[in-house]
């Protein structure tokens, strides 16, 4: 009887450390990273998530995603906005922040699962690489210029304006 008290109060005990160490959040509490003020903010980055390049190729776009909800009638996924800056940010992080607090999809390759030790973005939105022809796929921009690393490897700095955008054949798109 001993024991089985105290097996009771070691589950007991056990199970109270779990429960205090997880954070239990709402949904919106999940999706309210970017609750964070900007107007008060020291140091803040743009982000904006462009496939304007689908609607001049949306008959190679695939069946499926042909619809406003993947593809908006402008190509904006995500309209310019302001994002609290923390030290060390990458425009990968921006990118994960912005479309967890938007709930839009992200889905990417890991660094440590390529050869090129860096977040490869698969797609955004349901908008995949190949979704619109072989040769096309997400990249991005900080300030106009096109890095010469990838997206979790660049670092932001205060004022850096972002931009993920689609093209729907990297070897004739000119880089914005």
């Amino acid at each position: 009887m001993k024991k089985d008290i105290a097996l009771l109060i070691v589950i007991i005990l056990a199970a109270a450390a779990v429960i205090k160490g997880v954070d239990i959040q709402s949904v919106d509490e999940y999706y309210s990273l970017h609750s964070d003020d900007t107007a008060n903010a020291a140091h803040t980055v743009t982000l904006t998530v462009d496939c304007s390049d689908i609607l001049d190729n949306y008959d190679m776009l695939d069946k499926n995603l042909r619809d406003e909800c993947y593809v908006p009638s402008d190509g904006i996924v995500m309209p310019a906005e302001k994002y609290v800056l923390r030290e060390g940010d990458t425009a990968f992080d921006l990118l994960e922040k912005s479309t967890r607090c938007g709930k839009i999809p992200l889905d990417y390759q890991g660094s440590e699962d390529n050869i090129y030790n860096t977040v490869y973005v698969r797609g955004i939105n349901n908008i995949y690489e190949f979704s619109c022809g072989p040769s096309s796929g997400w990249t991005y921009t900080v300030n106009g210029e096109s890095p010469d690393k990838g997206c979790s490897q660049y670092v932001l700095h205060d004022g850096d304006s972002v931009e993920f955008y689609y093209v729907c054949d990297y070897t004739k798109e000119a880089v914005k």
